[in-house]
């Protein structure tokens, strides 16, 4: 949002609050977490100029952005696919769904690959957002694609996971899991893994669809798996975290979190770390190889998103409406940025993605924020003109109150 929309704003606002006689008060990553181990980082190219930034939609941001050649991509509840310029949060480029875009996009060539909750997959041009194609699923899609070998794989709330080929848009092969699958798959060798409503995970031929193995948790599975050295890490609603051996679908060991899991496992496969958030506003530090936790760290609200690793660090997102920066090693607090204010807080559901020195995210405030992690600097956020301008009316109102309680007083005299 530019400086001249900021003061339209700020001025439309307190244009309604002065005429209305009640106011007394204002009160480069290409798929989702960029790779199989979602570690959500790449590095910045060398010719990149890092600013911080805020960019506005209509609608809350829950999509996380896919990153190429210095553009973000990501979509808005206000039902748009935007491309946004990394260097100065300009919009290249927008395209209107008919539905809420909740999905992530994944980038494959010249082209994006995102779902809706308009139930199509679209196939859109990264220059300009033009449409290739569009495939119907039969209900929404807030499960995010990935794209490998030249065939979109994504899943859908009508309860089926599908391949579609990336060249026409044609279906290869579906599979009904029989309940709607928001978790988002991950490929490893010949397996696609993914998670359903139904409480189990699933594990499919790429080429035919047909299951090798499926395992059974205790409530829906809404958390994307990750995959490291043959096993698959899932969280499931049931408040555990799974680790499955990939082959034949048995459990190594799970570990118990309290409250339901919809956050997706990041690993650290230099450090045999796994982070994970869970609605207690825990995130976990654990050990891959048997599940012991090495530290928690406790957030001001539910942690559904999916952490990212940068240096010596990991970023995540909360309900409480905060960005964390935590030391990998301890779970110590870095810093945190917050961009609402007191009751105007506004939650983080969309994963960060980082680029470099950079950290990407939106909140359902329908902004997506820029910070620069090495100078730990932010956005002034939107809010503050709204205080402002609050502040400025309740200023006035009392200076009115008071000169109009003295002329009273002065004409009694």
């Amino acid at each position: 949002m530019n400086m001249g929309r900021k003061q339209l704003l700020l001025g439309f606002m307190i244009t309604c609050l002065l005429a209305s006689p009640a106011a007394v008060a204002g009160a480069d990553w290409s798929m989702f977490h960029e790779n199989a181990q979602r570690t959500g980082y790449m590095d910045q190219a060398a010719d990149f100029t890092p600013n911080v930034w805020y960019f506005s939609t209509q609608g809350a941001i829950k999509s996380s952005p896919a990153i190429l050649n210095k553009v973000a991509y990501f979509g808005s509840q206000d039902h748009h696919v935007y491309a946004v310029n990394l260097e100065d949060g300009t919009k290249l480029w927008d395209y209107k769904t008919e539905g809420s875009v909740i999905s992530s996009p994944s980038i494959s060539g010249d082209y994006l690959y995102i779902g809706s909750t308009d139930g199509y997959l679209y196939a859109q041009d990264i220059k300009n957002g033009n449409v290739k194609w569009k495939y119907k699923t039969g209900n929404s899609i807030a499960s995010s694609p990935l794209v490998q070998n030249n065939t979109a794989y994504v899943g859908s709330d009508d309860g089926r996971i599908y391949a579609i080929y990336t060249s026409n848009g044609t279906k290869k092969w579906e599979y009904n899991t029989g309940n709607a699958v928001k978790s988002s798959p991950v490929i490893s060798g010949d397996k696609l893994i993914i998670g359903s409503d139904d409480g189990k995970v699933y594990a499919l031929d790429i080429n035919t669809g047909n299951k090798s193995w499926e395992y059974t948790t205790g409530d829906k599975i809404q958390s994307s798996p990750a995959v490291m050295n043959d096993l698959v890490y899932v969280g499931s609603n049931d408040g555990k975290i799974y680790a499955i051996n990939i082959e034949n679908g048995t459990l190594k060991w799970n570990y118990d979190m309290g409250k339901p899991v919809v956050s997706s496992p990041t690993i650290d496969p230099n450090d045999n770390s796994l982070f994970v958030g869970a609605d207690n506003g825990k995130i976990m530090c654990l050990d891959t190889r048997n599940g012991v936790e090495k530290w928690n760290y406790t957030a001001s609200g539910a942690v559904k998103t999916t952490a990212a690793i940068m240096d010596n660090k990991i970023v995540f997102g909360s309900s409480g409406g905060a960005v964390y920066i935590v030391n990998k090693y301890n779970g110590n607090e870095e810093w945190t940025y917050n961009p609402g204010y007191g009751i105007i807080n506004q939650p983080i559901e969309s994963s960060p993605a980082t680029y470099g020195n950079m950290i990407y995210v939106g909140a359902d405030d329908g902004s997506l924020y820029a910070l620069n992690n090495d100078k730990k600097t932010a956005p002034t956020s939107v809010y503050i003109y709204y205080i402002g301008g609050a502040v400025f009316i309740i200023i006035a109102l009392l200076v009115v109150g008071r000169t109009v309680r003295n002329r009273r007083k002065n004409k009694k005299e």
